[in-house]
Parts: C-alpha cells; structure tokens; sequence
C-alpha cells in the first residue's frame, strides 16, 4: 500500500508548529506538497509517520519577499487552519502520483516573463486544440508594454456552436458519474494549480499587467481553493422528502442543468473561471468557456489543466474571441441552459436580453461603486491600511473595488494624510518584478478612460491629493500606467463618486454621524460591496444590516473564501458565485409525486 502526502497535510503541520515531517517508506509526496513544504519551511525527511516540534510554533507564513502586503490579503482570501491539539498528519490512501524524496528549493521570489513557446493559443473544443473555422486570430497584449504576446484564436458562432455540441455530447456521461469520481477529478485540478503556482502566475501577471507577487499570493490560491471546496460538495447535493399523507411518497431532486456558458472578464480571468468551473462541474454541468478576448491566456491553461486531470473530452471547452462574436453566439444558443456572466453593467443587460431567447438562466456579476465607511471609533491605521489595498489591488481594475472611502467629519483631515502618506509610498513598476506594487492598466483605451475621469474630477471641484498622472519613471512610458490617484473634498453627487471608474482612483468623502453615512454609502445604482470600519460590534451590525450591497467586511476588506456567496445588489447583478448559493446556482429542482396509495381516485366515477 502506497501514501500520499499533499499540500493540506504540509499546511496543517505548519500550523501546528511543526517544521520535520518524517514519512514512511512507500509514501508519496505530490509536487502541491513539495511546494508548500518549500514555501513553509517544513523539511521532509525519511523515517517514521512523527513529526519534531519545533520550539515556538509558529503560523503559516507568506512567501519570503511579500513584504508590503496588508495582513489582510494572506488571511482573506484561503483559509488559515489552526489546531489546538498535537495530530500527526493525515496520510491518504490513494493512487500515487510521482514519488520523490526531498523538495527542489524554491525561489524566494517569482520574476520574469512567461516561455512564449508553451502557451496555448488555439481554441479547446471536444478534449482537442483547434484553430478557429476560417483561422481569425485576436492578438493579446502586453499592458505593460503594448507589444503583443501572442496571436490566439478567435472563436466564431460556428466554433462556439462546435463547442455546445461537444459540451452536449459529453453531459449525460458526466452527469452520471460516479460522484467520487467526479470529485477526484477536480480535486487533482486544485493539485496541478497549486504546483504550477509560479508558471500560472507568470502567464496572469503578463497578460493582465497585475504584479506577478500578486498574482502568485492573492490570485493563485484563490484559483485552487474553489475546486477543493466544491469536490468537497460533489458528495454532498442532496434533496429531500415531504411530509404528505401516507398514501403519498414525495420527494425532491436536485439535478445538474445541462451546457453551461460562461462569460468572464479580463482582470481575474483564472480566478473567475475557476470559481465558476468549479461549481458548475461539481453540480454535473458541462461548460463551455468564453475566455476574455484581452487576457485569454491563463483560461486556455485551466483547458489543459482539466485535461490533465482526468476531465473526459468536452465536459469542459475554452473558445476565446471577442465579446460581440463568441460572447453573443454563446448567450444566444439554444442548447446552452444557463449563462454565468461577470463583466459591466452594460454588458451584463446584454447578456439578459440575448438569454431570455430561449429563457435561459442567467446569473450576473457586473459593475460595483462600492463604500469603505470609516467611523470615528475605528482603528484608523488598521482602517487606512484595509482602504489602501481595497482599492489599488490589481490597479483597482476590480468590480468590488473600495472607491469610495466615507469618513466620519472628526478623523476626516487625518484619514486623508494617512491614506496620502501610504499611497504615495506604493511602487509603480513593471509587472513582472517581484518589488512591484501596481502594475498597468489592460490596455490603452482603459487608461484613456481613467485619465478622462481625473480631468471629469477635477472639474467638478474635487481635490486630487496625489497621483492622476503618469510615473516618471521612463521604462513604464510605453504602458498603460498611473499613479495611484487621491481625491478628496468630493460630494457624493459627482460622478467621480456615482460611476465606476474600473482603475486606481479613490475618492474620499465626509459624512457626519451614522444614519448619513448609512444614506451616502447606498446612494449609488451599484451594491456589490462595502467595508465598515468601527471598534462598536453593535454598530458594526447595524451598519451591516442596513446597507444595500452583497458582501460587507467589517474592520477589513476584500476577502473572498470559497464558503462564502458573493453576489449582488441593484445593477450590480443576479446571482451568487463561490459558496453553497453558487451550487444552487447550477442545479434544476425536480419534484417527483407518487401514489402508493392502495385505491384509485375516479373523478369523473358515475358517468
């Protein structure tokens, strides 16, 4: 019998304080395991299944080089486990995978640029790389420089119309397998991102000009997380029975929809894919993936991923293109059963209007203008630290951005130092350094649009405490760049304050007292999102309740663990991602009545 160690095991010893881990002969070690065993400092020995304490326990760490980032960002977005009793690992029996007997070191920080010559570019359509009908390519672009980096293929309706009948070939195969199967199959997906950490976060950090630090310790384990959580659930969907007269056997089924399209954005195109992927195959769908014409790269990686994995041909297809082509022959198919979507506002009507066709389900995440309300009571270094990083993480190119700051009249002249001070201090560069803090704006017309809405602030009275120009720096002048940019002594009635500006620019405004600040933060058509900041737990709660928006973070911002529904208020859409709202998301309920009764009604008896 073989055992397998994995990258939860290694976590789990880490924070127990443990830094051996000394394993049996025959055991497995997969390559998630020897990562995390490297990024914790666990050192891996051979002997028995007893692990060395070491003197002073400590938690799980960052990768070395993340200074800067707010302790916020590592413990919002995966999950710390912490033990209060001494427990050997577990070791699970399963099938092994590569056996090796040390770690290979790890590099203390992720540089550099992606191998061109591994990427995929073609469409992923029935398990096999294809090139779009009549060969039409989209070129994808380095924001940072605005050279390309590749030419990728363009799917047309008729690719897109390949790919929903693959989807389709291959659901009742999916829908019924073995429900332990299907869970191996995504958790081995969660497996291969997690050891392909660095290689993914080169690919996301270059084709969305986020900084590759980020991108390595904020978005790639919120990519593999998702899949661990949903497989977990695979198990698990479940209905129920009635209570009916006894004469009735009644029960409910929950049972997976069909073809699901999705359609994701440019700015977390990984991210969003998996936490939708995850989802819907874990319910028993099959998906067929419209991949971000500006960013497509990392979702043709996940293509190959779930490959890789054991995923059978077709239950999950990749066809990049552009919105108004791919996007719209994907909204409008007749054998699509439901639309995931994640884009603006606009868009997002769009999408409704091309699925009520065929009277799809459709489940929107659009546009946010979301509020970070800082009261008077609050931590205000705790506060600006939160406020800082909910609005200038990946270049505020994030639909729950924190762009709007409320702060209470008396700590107001002090917040906007603070914030200023820590602003200033952020460093603008090149994505793919590992001491880059904000990297470039997608492309040049979003950074147009940024600048246009700093001259719009200025215009309107609004005082830009810092930024609303381009770094000086003279290797950044070919990129999409700004400096992150400060307004203060904005009313809630400009438009810096009411539209999303989709980029680095926060604006800072007053309020006097709770039930205004309460009317500022939901005076907006967006409720995607809000922060409260406050030392009152009863106040916090108020507030909470009384806002219109569908995640809020209190004394923090900007967590998403995959328990949690995120979606939704207003025009900031319909529906949830992550969390067990999200499996609902992709499940068609069915009631199923029988008679077991011993006699037979006659209604029309006597004719």
């Amino acid at each position: 019998m073989k055992y397998i160690v994995t990258a939860e095991d290694v976590h789990r010893l880490a924070a127990e304080g443990e830094r051996e881990l000394m394993v049996r002969e025959h055991t497995v070690i997969t390559d998630a395991a020897l990562d995390a065993a490297s990024l914790l400092g666990v050192r891996i020995v051979e002997g028995s299944t007893f692990s060395t304490a070491a003197p002073e326990p400590l938690a799980p760490a960052a990768r070395p080089g993340a200074r800067g980032l707010p302790e916020p960002v590592l413990t919002g977005l995966t999950r710390n486990r912490t033990a209060t009793t001494h427990t050997a690992p577990t070791l699970t029996q399963t099938a092994p995978t590569r056996t090796q007997s040390a770690p290979a070191p790890a590099p203390t920080r992720i540089e550099g640029l992606p191998d061109y010559s591994t990427l995929h570019t073609k469409l992923l359509i029935g398990g096999e790389w294809v090139d779009a009908t009549r060969g039409e390519t989209v070129p994808t672009v380095d924001p940072a420089t605005n050279q390309v980096i590749a030419e990728v293929a363009a799917a047309q309706a008729e690719d897109v119309d390949r790919a929903v009948r693959a989807a389709r070939g291959a659901f009742p195969a999916w829908r019924d397998l073995d429900p332990d199967k299907r869970a191996r199959i995504l958790l081995r997906v969660a497996e291969i991102i997690e050891a392909e950490q660095e290689r993914l976060a080169r690919i996301e950090s270059h084709d969305v000009g986020k900084p590759i630090r980020e991108a390595a310790l904020v978005d790639l384990p919120a990519c593999w997380d998702p899949w661990r959580f949903f497989q977990g659930l695979v198990r698990a969907i479940d209905g129920r029975v009635l209570a009916l007269p006894k004469h009735s056997f009644d029960y409910v089924r929950k049972e997976p929809m069909g073809v699901v399209g999705m359609i994701i954005p440019w700015n977390f195109p990984l991210h969003i894919a998996c936490r939708k992927g995850s989802s819907a195959l874990a319910a028993g769908n099959t998906v067929v993936l419209k991949a971000p014409e500006l960013a497509p790269l990392t979702c043709l990686e996940l293509g190959r991923i779930c490959l890789e994995a054991g995923m059978p041909p077709g239950v999950f297809n990749v066809v990049p293109g552009l919105g108004e082509v791919a996007g719209a022959a994907l909204a409008e198919h007749p054998d699509v059963n439901k639309i995931a979507f994640t884009g603006s506002t606009v868009t997002g009507r769009s999408v409704m209007r091309a699925g009520a066709g065929t009277i799809k389900r459709v489940s929107l995440e659009l546009g946010g203008k979301s509020p970070s309300i800082v009261f008077a009571d609050a931590d205000l270094n705790r506060a600006v630290i939160g406020s800082v990083f909910g609005i200038y993480l990946a270049q505020g190119e994030v639909c729950s951005a924190g762009s709007r700051v409320l702060v209470e009249r008396p700590v107001y002249d002090e917040f906007v130092a603070r914030f200023a001070d820590k602003a200033r201090k952020i460093r603008v560069g090149m994505p793919h350094r590992w001491d880059t803090q904000l990297g470039a704006l997608i492309n040049e017309r979003q950074c147009e649009r940024v600048y246009e809405y700093v001259e719009i602030g200025k215009a309107e009275g609004a005082t830009v405490v810092h930024g609303g120009v381009r770094p000086v720096d003279p290797e950044l002048a070919a990129g999409n760049f700004i400096e992150p940019t400060i307004f203060a002594d904005v009313t809630n009635n400009m438009k810096i304050a009411q539209e999303e500006i989709f980029g680095p620019v926060v604006v800072i405004i007053p309020f006097e007292g709770e039930e205004e600040g309460v009317h500022l933060a939901n005076d907006v058509r967006y409720g995607l999102a809000a922060g409260v900041w406050t030392r009152d737990t009863g106040k916090a709660h108020r507030v909470a309740h009384a806002l219109e928006a569908g995640s809020i973070w209190v004394n923090h911002y900007s967590a998403y663990p995959s328990e949690a529904p995120f979606g939704g208020y207003k025009e900031s859409g319909t529906g949830h991602d992550l969390g067990l709202e999200s499996l609902a998301e992709y499940l068609e309920t069915k009631n199923v009545h029988v008679d077991i009764g011993l006699e037979a009604f006659d209604w029309y008896a006597g004719n």
